[in-house]
């Protein structure tokens, strides 16, 4: 009782810890920020500039595409390479990097909404958006492209940019409506980054921007009804081209290396990569920490993002534990019976794969691989992937724990089985399992807590879970500290829960044992 009350103690310490650390993160950044930039006097004042420094891009943007060059050139260049626009800003406010290179529309949108940064007047590069699409997939890059002639005839493209990024009086103005058509031509599935605003980023739990309005202006050209997938910005290429969305639309720029993969639109608009640097001059807002929380949580009810993430995870987890322990325990028990009287010779070399390769590779791994690879052709939705994913790594590892049970189970148990006149199935089921199963439920216990960590890398795939939840609440307020401890709290809440549950049941196991 003493240990509990004690584990209790420890999380209620570290919960008001990282509470408090959150305001005074949030306070120190800022004012960190004032004294890194001022031994550095603002380094970056143009391109000229950037040879030799800490650059951040967002990971498979234009900009990292051409940075890339400066790292080969001997100057000593630093790339930071994130997953987010916002990352990269967070970073360069903490004086982390000197400059971040990223689209201009974006850009002024990171200005607008953190104070202590500005972008320089000199363009990085110009560049031309266009939409992607598949190789070989001419008949819809042919109806886009007619499309997009028709919505720059008449005058609806403009309309569309000048309602996200026109003069300050026509911003909100010129909203695009959805036409009342019919939609007997299917679904048109785009995949989008929606952490790229102005053209795509979440509004009051929705997907909105300049590239949603223009998909759906062409959907409603097409008779199509539009899907929008949310994924990383890095992975929309291979989405499309594997199948899983009909068309990227994420401010993609038009460049040779990617014509190699996939086939572009016709471009409907020109952009031009911005330098992004700390501004001195300026001082840094400070909000505090019930501000801070209004602002990632309550406002547009952004905690939603929260509460389905979690919904997600714990539908993952246990369904995945299903399959997990089912798998587990058919190949705990052809592995056993192989190794006890070498039954199920081919079945058992099957299995030993399998285990190698699963223990050997990286969940991850096998996430992107299932979903892209395995499933490629198929219209499986992304929850149904990962508990499927999820469900077969932890097979592997539920089977090691119940054949070590197995085998924990003393050689004469099963002797004894086989002399009363039991065969091989009734000895297991009667006598060897029921034992198994009472030493080893402590370890399934902590392979369920372990599975329910592992989830959180379900948004590579673009799924909603925890995590991804946090990420968008980053994306969208630009405040690293918040959300990501408000995400690191649930989890240490249901694992303290759940690793509670596995000390009661180990108690009790040894109370049986008396």
């Amino acid at each position: 009782m003493k240990r509990n009350r004690k584990q209790w103690l420890a999380v209620l310490f570290f919960t008001v810890l990282l509470l408090v650390g959150a305001v005074r993160c949030g306070n120190a950044a800022e004012e960190s920020t004032s004294e890194e930039t001022a031994s550095t006097e603002q380094s970056v004042a143009s391109v000229e500039d950037i040879p030799g420094k800490r650059v951040g891009v967002q990971l498979g943007t234009t900009g990292d595409i051409y940075v890339s060059d400066y790292e080969k050139d001997g100057s000593g260049t630093v790339v930071e390479r994130y997953n987010k626009g916002a990352d990269a800003i967070q970073a360069l406010k903490q004086g982390k990097i000197d400059c971040v290179i990223i689209d201009e529309q974006p850009a002024l949108k990171f200005v607008e909404q953190n104070s202590g940064i500005k972008v320089l007047e000199e363009e990085f590069t110009l560049e031309e958006y266009a939409f992607v699409v598949a190789k070989g997939n001419d008949a819809l890059l042919e109806q886009v492209n007619t499309a997009i002639a028709e919505l720059k005839a008449d005058g609806t493209l403009e309309q569309i940019e000048k309602n996200y990024v026109g003069e300050e009086s026509d911003i909100g103005k010129y909203p695009y409506e959805k036409k009342n058509v019919s939609r007997e031509n299917g679904t048109l599935t785009i995949g989008t980054n929606a952490e790229f605003p102005p053209y795509e980023s979440y509004e009051n739990g929705e997907i909105v921007g300049i590239d949603i309005d223009i998909m759906q202006a062409i959907c409603d050209k097409l008779g199509m009804e539009l899907a929008v997938e949310d994924m990383a910005f890095d992975s929309i290429i291979s989405a499309v081209s594997t199948g899983k969305v009909d068309i990227g639309a994420a401010g993609f720029t038009v460049t040779e290396e990617r014509k190699k993969n996939v086939n572009f639109s016709d471009t409907y608009t020109t952009s031009k990569q911005v330098i992004i640097v700390q501004d001195e001059t300026v001082s840094a807002e400070k909000n505090g920490f019930a501000q801070k929380f209004y602002d990632n949580f309550i406002k547009d009810s952004r905690y939603q993002y929260l509460v389905k993430g979690l919904g997600n995870t714990l539908i993952i987890t246990v369904f995945a534990l299903l399959i997990g322990v089912v798998l587990g325990f058919l190949i705990a028990i052809v592995r056993t019976g192989h190794d006890r009287n070498g039954s199920f010779a081919v079945l058992n070399a099957v299995c030993r794969l399998y285990l190698t390769i699963v223990r050997g590779t990286p969940i991850m791994i096998q996430l992107l691989i299932i979903y892209y690879v395995i499933f490629q052709s198929l219209n499986t939705g992304k929850l149904i992937v990962a508990i499927i994913a999820f469900g077969l790594n932890s097979a592997a590892y539920v089977a090691e724990i119940v054949r070590s049970g197995i085998m924990a189970v003393d050689i004469g148990q099963f002797e004894a089985g086989r002399s009363l006149g039991l065969n091989y199935r009734q000895t297991m089921s009667s006598i060897i399992l029921p034992q198994a199963i009472k030493n080893i439920l402590p370890a399934l216990c902590n392979e369920f807590i372990s599975l329910l960590k592992e989830t959180s890398i379900s948004g590579y795939i673009g799924l909603l879970d925890l995590t991804k939840g946090g990420d968008i609440i980053r994306s969208v307020t630009f405040e690293a500290f918040m959300p990501l401890i408000a995400v690191a709290l649930i989890y240490l809440v249901m694992v303290m829960g759940l690793s509670k549950a596995v000390n009661l049941l180990e108690r009790r196991l040894r109370n049986n044992e008396r």
